[in-house]
């Protein structure tokens, strides 16, 4: 898998919060129950969001999240890396220490094909884009 589970998890929780009234502070329990995130994830990877100023947070009794901004305002490739999980670009699916143009590998050029494809998806895909919160909990019980 191109993207590991913390992005998949941060992915979830800017979906519900995507999907949230954006007045309204969502809780993390809330978050953790709606995007099917465990408990303990749910801390670690609101808080790279805040550092990342794609949340906002509120400590304390009557505390939660807020997307920063408008949902059309931020980018897949955004939530990705503010969870530090971008490929590296030398990564090497067969293996290799490196790999690049230089020094390639048998499936150098079709997984530079599927990073290229990968980017462009998450550059081009905004939070504005997702679904609805009914659709997710559908998809997750399949």
């Amino acid at each position: 898998m191109l993207l590991n589970q913390t992005v998949e998890y941060a992915l979830r929780a800017m979906a519900t919060l995507a999907n949230a009234d954006p007045e309204r502070l969502v809780t993390s329990e809330e978050i953790a129950e709606q995007a099917a995130i465990p408990g303990h994830y749910v801390s670690k990877v609101m808080r790279q969001l805040v550092v990342a100023r794609l949340v906002r947070g509120k400590r304390g009794r009557g505390g939660g999240f807020r997307l920063a901004r408008s949902p059309g305002e931020i980018a897949f490739v955004d939530v990705i890396k503010a969870v530090d999980g971008w490929p590296e670009p030398d990564h090497c699916a067969f293996g290799h220490e490196r790999c690049n143009l230089q020094a390639p590998c048998p499936l150098h050029p079709t997984w530079t094909r599927l990073n290229d494809m990968l980017e462009a998806w998450a550059m081009s895909t905004t939070l504005e884009d997702v679904g609805s919160l009914e659709n997710l909990g559908h998809a997750l019980a399949d």
